[in-house]
C-alpha cells in the first residue's frame, strides 16, 4: 500500500452521513419520483421505473432526507446493495428511500468516494459490513463506520480523480456520439420504411436513382397485420420465418464468486450491457444454458420482462456470457438484414405490436411465442440498399462501442492500481493516452508489467 494513502473512518471525513425515508408513501399518477435502492444502478438513476409521490410526501421526506449536489447515494438493500451514484445536478427534483447519503460537499470528495466505493478495496469493505443472506442490506451505522482510503495530499487525490473521470467523460461522449449516429440511421429508416419514400430504381437510361416511392404515386395496399398501408407487392410474415427467435434460460442457476456473467433483462441498458450489475455463474451452468440459448456475434438481444424492449446488438467476437429473461433474435443468420431488423425492433410498428401483446399486471412481460409472431415486411432489394447506405453509420457505431469497451477495461484496471498506489500517475496518464489511439494494444502493455 502506498504510504501516501491512509484509511479514515467515513464519519471523520464527511460532516453528515444520513439515509432516505423508511416510510412508504402512496404512489400517485402525478408528482415527484421516489428513488429507492433498486433505482441506484451505478452511473445513472433509473427514473423510468420509479413511482411518483405527492408534493406533500415529497416535502415531508425532504425535511430530513434531502439530496444535495455532490451527495454520493448508496443503495442499502436488495440486488443493487452497495451500488452508488454521484448527484451532479444543481436542481434535485426527487425524494429518496432506503439509500444512504454521504454529504461530501464538493466535486473532488464526491468523485473520490464514488471511485473508491467502486474499487475492489471499497467493494470489499462494503461487502464486509453487509448483513442478510437472501436480501443483503447495509445499515446507517455501517456506512458511518466504513473505512475510506484517502490520499494525504489533495493534489494526488485530484490527479487520480482526473484520470478516472477523464475516461468516464470519454465514455459518456462516445455514448452521445452513438445516439446521434443511431438517430441518423433511424431518420433514413423512417423515410424508407415508415413513409415508404425509399428511392425507386432509376428510369431506363438515366443516371442516379428514381423518385421516392410513395410521394411519386407508388401504389399502396392495406396490411391487416401491420394495421397500415404498405407498398404493393411487399410480403408481411412472422419474423420467425426469416430468422430464428430464441430466449435465454428459464432456470435460476446458483450464483458464484467468479466464472461467466449471466445477463438478464435488467442488465440490458440503452447504452449497452451492464456487466457490473450482472452475477457470475459456473462454467457448467454457462455451457448448459448455451446448449439452447447460445448468443453469437450479430445477434440482437431483447429484454422480455421489466423494461421490455430494451435492445442490444451483439458486436463482440469473444462472447463470455449467457442470458436469462432475454430474447435472442438470431440476425447472425442473415448479416445483410441485421441492421434493418435492429431498426425494425425499435420502430413504431414494433411499439404498436407490443401494446397488444405485453402481459402481466404487476410484472410486465412479453412471451417468446408473441415475439416469434411479430409481423414484419420484407423486400430484399430495398433492405439490401438500406444496409448499403447505412453501412458506414453502423460501422462507426461499432467502432465507438469497441473503444468504449476498451476504455471501460482500462478504467477498471487502473482503478485499483491507482487506489492502492501500484501504478504512478504519469504511467496511468500514458496508458490513457495510448487508449485514445485505436491501433494500440495497450492490454499487452499491462500484462507485461
Amino acid at each position: 500500500m502506498n504510504k501516501k494513502l491512509v484509511f479514515k473512518v467515513a464519519s471523520s471525513i464527511y460532516s453528515r452521513i444520513t439515509d432516505g425515508t423508511h416510510d412508504s408513501p402512496e404512489p400517485q399518477s402525478h408528482g415527484k419520483p421516489l428513488i429507492t435502492s433498486k433505482h441506484i444502478k451505478g452511473r445513472d438513476i433509473d427514473f423510468d421505473n420509479a413511482y411518483l409521490i405527492s408534493e406533500e410526501d415529497f416535502t415531508k421526506i425532504n425535511e430530513k432526507s434531502y439530496v444535495d449536489k455532490w451527495d454520493v447515494i448508496v443503495s442499502m438493500i436488495g440486488e443493487y446493495c452497495g451500488f452508488c451514484y454521484v448527484e451532479r445536478n444543481d436542481t434535485i427534483d426527487y425524494a429518496v428511500k432506503n439509500v444512504g447519503l454521504y454529504k461530501t460537499g464538493s466535486k473532488l470528495e464526491a468523485e473520490w468516494l464514488y471511485y473508491y466505493l467502486n474499487s475492489p478495496i471499497g467493494k470489499g469493505h462494503l461487502n464486509s459490513i453487509k448483513s442478510g443472506s437472501s436480501q443483503p442490506y447495509l445499515t446507517l451505522g455501517g456506512l458511518r463506520s466504513l473505512p475510506i482510503l484517502q490520499p494525504q495530499s489533495s493534489y494526488e487525490k485530484r490527479q487520480i480523480v482526473n484520470i478516472l473521470s477523464c475516461i468516464d467523460s470519454k465514455i459518456s461522449l462516445n455514448n452521445r456520439i452513438n445516439a446521434e449516429l443511431e438517430a441518423m440511421a433511424k431518420t433514413i429508416y423512417d423515410y424508407w420504411f415508415v413513409q415508404f419514400d425509399f428511392p425507386t430504381p432509376s428510369p431506363s437510361g438515366r443516371a442516379g436513382v428514381g423518385l421516392p416511392y410513395k410521394a411519386s404515386g407508388g401504389k399502396m395496399v392495406w396490411s391487416d397485420e401491420l394495421k397500415r398501408e404498405i407498398p404493393e407487392g411487399w410480403e408481411v410474415n412472422d419474423i420467425s420465418r426469416y430468422i430464428s427467435v430464441k430466449d435465454g434460460t428459464h432456470d435460476s442457476p446458483k450464483y458464484t464468486q467468479n466464472g461467466y456473467k449471466l445477463i438478464t433483462s435488467k442488465n440490458l441498458k440503452i447504452e449497452g450491457l451492464d456487466f457490473d450489475g450482472a452475477n457470475f455463474i459456473s462454467e457448467q451452468d454457462y455451457f448448459e444454458i448455451n446448449k439452447r440459448s447460445k448468443v453469437d456475434t450479430g445477434d440482437i438481444l431483447f429484454s422480455m420482462i421489466g423494461n421490455i424492449g430494451t435492445i442490444y446488438k451483439v458486436e463482440e467476437v469473444d462472447i463470455n456470457f449467457a442470458v436469462k429473461n432475454v430474447a435472442i433474435f438470431k440476425s447472425s443468420e442473415k448479416f445483410h438484414t441485421r441492421n434493418f431488423i435492429y431498426m425494425f425492433l425499435k420502430s413504431s410498428d414494433m411499439s404498436r405490436y407490443m401494446v397488444n401483446t405485453i402481459s402481466g399486471s404487476i410484472q410486465k412481460f412479453i412471451g417468446l411465442g408473441d415475439l416469434r409472431k411479430i409481423p414484419v415486411f420484407v423486400e430484399n432489394d430495398v433492405i439490401i440498399k438500406y444496409s448499403q447506405i447505412t453501412k458506414a453509420i453502423f460501422l462507426q457505431m461499432e467502432n465507438v462501442k469497441l473503444q468504449n469497451q476498451k476504455l471501460t477495461e482500462l478504467r477498471d484496471w487502473l482503478l485499483p492500481m491507482l487506489m492502492n498506489g501500484q501504478i504512478k500517475i504519469k504511467d496511468a496518464e500514458q496508458e490513457l493516452a495510448m487508449a485514445a489511439e485505436p491501433e494500440v494494444e495497450y492490454k499487452a502493455q499491462k500484462k507485461s508489467r
